[in-house]
């Protein structure tokens, strides 16, 4: 006999899960402010050199980890089929496919720079964007293999120890920042491409840190992670990638489509340029409440998928819808009410204000579409349904916004808000795709119970 809790109890089982998923966006995203501020305070060019190298870097390891996020919804699924017997064998499986990601990820990464001529790069800042992507690709093993065992913390109900180590890390990424850009001993000065060096450092030390936490605490210990070594079992490394890879490729053409609007715009002119990553920033940094929704509804819905309580599973999807809109319309609010205290934050340059607080009004009509979306994709990878998300993003990213876009601004002489007015029709595309397929996956299974 299945159970179906209150909508009360399940809000509070989601953010629970939703809180600390929150706070360690925040400060995985203050990792880069971190070294944002210290390579300005540099110099001019080695912020430029760090803005080039994090632009190739990002796409790529979001692609990577997004794979492995594939072990969250098989990590929940076997919780709520009550086969705990099976999340250690799920996660050591995950554990080989991360490191030969990593490897993977790693080496591609040192044959980046070579692509730098043909991305238009100035020639000042070849070498040291260069130098950056070498030095923090030695990071992309510890950064999948930490992916990995932080999906299998969150996807049993345990995100704080990822919280906490992500709040340190920031604290830890200031001296090291400072060490390997300005050297010390038989450290020598590298500037820009320090950063890369000490976030690669910080990934390892991450690492370390959550494998020790796992193996000492309690929590943990049924699961009997690190108990011994298996070999590679190709049918579930199968099952990992048919599922992972769809999810990496969905945030690579979303995340693709929003790097390359700088390009698309650089012909308007540095001012527009400017203005419009200063909305893209505030909107990425609210982006975060609705995707950690997102991650926490894949949890929930997963835990029930395996349990195979469809009821049970339909009603966290319909209080995460909720919670998704309020969401949305405290952040219209907000954006309505405070846009140009906003854009005080991040430039005093009134030119540059102007624009942006004009782009941020775009910004506030595409808030819920961007919450249902995401919340949808959410709410599918928990159900194991990754492929049809692909094609959609897909559709909506690359088949859409992106030629409006370059259609637009390039040939019919739009302004900025041409990017944006795209931006609005690639997420309702997607909205309505992802919305649709989460009815129809409810209904089959809904009929196939009967």
């Amino acid at each position: 006999m299945t159970t179906v809790v209150s909508s009360r109890i399940e809000l509070k089982r989601l953010l629970s899960l939703m809180i600390p998923i929150l706070i360690t966006q925040f400060a995985q995203a203050g990792l880069g402010l971190i070294d944002t501020i210290m390579a300005g305070r540099f110099s001019a060019v080695d912020l430029a050199a760090i803005a080039v190298g994090v632009g190739i870097w990002i796409p790529v390891m979001l692609l990577f980890t997004g794979i492995l996020l594939a072990t969250t919804p098989l990590v929940a699924e076997a919780v709520g089929a009550h086969n705990r017997n099976q999340v250690g064998h799920i996660v050591r499986q995950s554990l080989w496919m991360a490191a030969i990601l990593g490897i993977f990820a790693l080496i591609l990464l040192q044959f980046m720079p070579y692509l730098l001529p043909l991305f238009k790069v100035p020639a000042d800042l070849q070498p040291k964007a260069a130098l950056f992507l070498h030095a923090i690709g030695l990071g992309m093993p510890a950064v999948c293999l930490y992916t990995s065992l932080r999906c299998y913390s969150e996807a049993i109900g345990n995100p704080r120890p990822v919280t906490v180590i992500s709040l340190l890390s920031l604290l830890v990424l200031i001296p090291l920042n400072y060490l390997f850009m300005y050297g010390y001993g038989p450290i020598p000065r590298m500037g820009s491409a320090g950063c890369g060096f000490a976030t690669a450092t910080l990934q390892w030390l991450m690492l370390f840190s959550l494998i020790f936490y796992i193996s000492k605490a309690k929590i943990y210990k049924k699961d009997l992670l690190f108990s011994g070594f298996e070999k590679l079992n190709t049918q579930l490394a199968k099952k990992l990638l048919l599922l992972g890879f769809p999810i990496g490729l969905a945030i690579f053409f979303e995340v693709s489509v929003f790097s390359t609007a700088a390009i698309i715009l650089s012909t308007l002119g540095d001012t527009v340029v400017a203005a419009h990553q200063v909305a893209i920033s505030v909107t990425s940094q609210l982006f975060m409440l609705p995707m950690s929704l997102a991650i926490a509804l894949t949890i929930r819905v997963g835990t029930y998928y395996g349990e195979k309580n469809w009821e049970a599973m339909r009603k966290v999807q319909k209080v995460g819808l909720m919670t998704a809109t309020v969401m949305a319309c405290l952040t219209m609010a907000f954006i309505a009410l405070f846009r140009q205290d906003i854009i005080g934050f991040y430039t005093q340059d009134p030119h540059v204000a102007q624009i942006a607080t004009y782009l941020l009004q775009f910004c506030i009509a595409y808030q819920l579409m961007d919450a249902w979306q995401v919340s949808a994709a959410g709410c599918l990878r928990g159900m194991q349904d990754t492929q049809a998300p692909m094609w959609a993003t897909m559709l909506a990213y690359w088949a859409i916004t992106l030629p409006l876009s370059i259609y637009w601004i390039r040939y019919a002489s739009m302004g900025p808000q041409a990017i944006w007015i795209s931006l609005i029709i690639g997420l309702s595309v997607a909205c309505t795709l992802l919305l649709s397929r989460l009815y129809l996956n409810n209904k089959r299974l809904a009929k196939n119970s009967y």
